[in-house]
């Protein structure tokens, strides 16, 4: 087997720190014993972003928040499919994280951040959400690996009710909170349908290829 090189650590605001590995020409960021992400599995990354935007309807001009930006598959699939003049901001906590997008993930990152779509954020989505009243016609969520504080405990006011509250707060009418997770959560579903969203869950598979663990995808609209 290929050994793991360690490319960089990087402090997680808050407590925790990510490590960048790199095994052959595959990339790994991991917290503690726990691999976040992989480059070698962006089907339901890229998922977020695609399902997301079809439910939006066709609107003209979409403005998207991405938390966060993680090795960009979303993004990268938003831009894809983002009209000339849309918008997309992006929230990412982990200074390293875009520090590495630019630097040994250059390849990857393939010049996303510099899109003129693109707007980076470096700091926690949660504020940016609640900065924004009636902004975004989706938010799409994938900051942890399901509805809870993995990467830190900050993160569980996202999912909360006042954090959904103040998501359904920064929808335009009939947006779309879009939420990530590796693996299925009811207690998170009933969440979001009593904070007031028509809420629709969808499994994807976590390779391009149709194949890899079944993730899902939380499709929240406002009401």
């Amino acid at each position: 087997m290929t050994p793991r090189e360690l490319l960089g650590v990087a402090p997680v605001p808050g407590g925790g720190e990510l490590r960048l590995f790199r095994r052959g020409g595959d990339f790994i960021v991991a917290l503690g014993r726990n691999e976040l992400m992989s480059s070698r599995m962006s089907g339901s990354e890229e998922a977020l972003a695609t399902m997301t935007l079809d439910r939006l309807g066709g609107r003209t001009v979409p403005r998207l928040l991405i938390g966060g930006y993680g090795m960009g598959f979303t993004l990268r699939a938003a831009l894809r499919a983002l009209p000339a003049d849309g918008l997309a901001d992006v929230a990412e906590l982990v200074p390293g994280i875009v520090e590495w997008a630019r630097g040994p993930m250059a390849a990857l990152t393939a010049g996303c951040l510099d899109d003129p779509r693109v707007r980076l954020v470096v700091g926690d989505v949660a504020a940016v959400i609640e900065g924004a009243p009636a902004t975004y016609d989706a938010i799409l969520l994938d900051v942890d690996n399901g509805p809870d504080g993995l990467t830190r405990e900050g993160n569980d006011r996202l999912y909360r009710p006042a954090g959904l509250a103040a998501a359904k707060a920064a929808l335009r009418p009939g947006g779309v909170l879009a939420v990530w997770s590796a693996a299925p959560d009811k207690a998170f579903a009933r969440r979001l349908g009593a904070a007031g969203f028509a809420v629709e869950e969808v499994g994807v598979r976590a390779r391009v290829n149709g194949k890899g663990p079944r993730h899902v995808i939380w499709f929240a609209r406002k009401r």
